[in-house]
């Protein structure tokens, strides 16, 4: 049995001398350099390139090398478990991360940078805003509200199935995603990419929400309907946006995103795994799947995640 690494494009160097240390007596490569495609029984994969899995008969356990799995999931896949990384320290960070732009946006430090750059001295009351709605009711969803909930926000979530718990008012299907849109001053999307959420963020939404509203996204690229957006934020039908996760990463230089004056973008720092979280669970799944044994933070195939 050995355990392959195909995450293309990418140096992966450091990850498998970690998994090598990890794992002292097991094979481990990384595609395309396969001695022995037929004992390779687990595969640690990030946009696996087309025609990959045919070449590998005798998979028995698969792995996404991020939290998500959207780019990991095609027709193509094996019928075999899929398991995803949970770190523990990343949802923390997620909802740091959320609530360090919330506040930020909240107490107009852009806005008085701006103002130090032009040498302005003009004082005002910080927004009002305390509205925070969330899409996704996850890991992620949870932590975020928490730590908002915490800091003095009103959070309302919207979810594909229903949900409960304490201080959250909760939102599901398509009538709830409008009626929770209406109320928030800020909206944050942290679903998982599948094809009923795929462009979730786009002109209808944008008109339900207030116009000094902002949106913050730390989903994935493709929740978000690029044109509709910087239509919103031209027309000022939302006030601000706030980007990590884009369709193209890195952001191309001749984006027009980058040109927005009432945008944000950060390069998918929202919360970035430990590798040595990675190697923990990977090596865990690895022996499970070796000992016949399931593994641990599987997904639903059918749902995407």
């Amino acid at each position: 049995m050995s355990l392959l690494i195909v995450i293309p494009n990418r140096n992966t160097q450091a990850l498998q001398e970690k998994l090598s240390e990890a794992l002292p007596n097991e094979v481990i490569e990384v595609w395309p350099d396969i001695k022995e495609p037929e004992q390779v029984e687990f595969v640690l994969a990030w946009l696996p390139p087309e025609g990959v899995w045919q070449s590998l008969p005798n998979v028995k356990g698969i792995s996404s090398f991020g939290a998500g799995v959207d780019g990991l999931l095609s027709a193509a896949l094996p019928d075999v478990p899929i398991a995803r990384i949970v770190d523990p320290n990343l949802a923390f960070d997620m909802g740091q991360y959320i609530l360090g732009h919330i506040l930020a946006w909240k107490l107009r430090l852009l806005q008085y940078r701006q103002q130090q750059n032009e040498r302005r001295w003009y004082p005002k009351r910080a927004h009002r805003a305390i509205n925070v709605g969330i899409l996704g009711y996850g890991q992620l969803g949870q932590e975020a509200a928490r730590q908002l909930t915490l800091n003095g926000f009103a959070v309302s979530a919207w979810s594909r199935n229903e949900k409960q718990a304490e201080g959250i008012n909760f939102y599901y299907g398509e009538t709830g995603l409008y009626q929770m849109a209406e109320q928030c001053d800020f909206l944050v999307c942290l679903l998982p990419l599948t094809d009923q959420t795929t462009g979730i963020l786009n002109q209808r939404l944008f008109s339900a929400m207030p116009n000094h509203s902002v949106l913050i996204n730390v989903g994935r690229g493709k929740h978000l309907v690029e044109a509709d957006l910087l239509e919103a934020l031209h027309t000022q039908q939302i006030a601000h946006a706030i980007l990590d996760v884009f369709h193209t990463e890195p952001l191309p230089e001749e984006h027009p995103f980058w040109q927005q004056n009432n945008l944000t973008i950060t390069p998918h720092v929202s919360a970035l795994t430990d590798i040595n979280t990675v190697v923990k669970q990977i090596a865990h799944n690895y022996m499970q799947v070796k000992n016949s044994e399931p593994m641990c933070h599987c997904i639903d195939a059918k749902k995407g995640y």
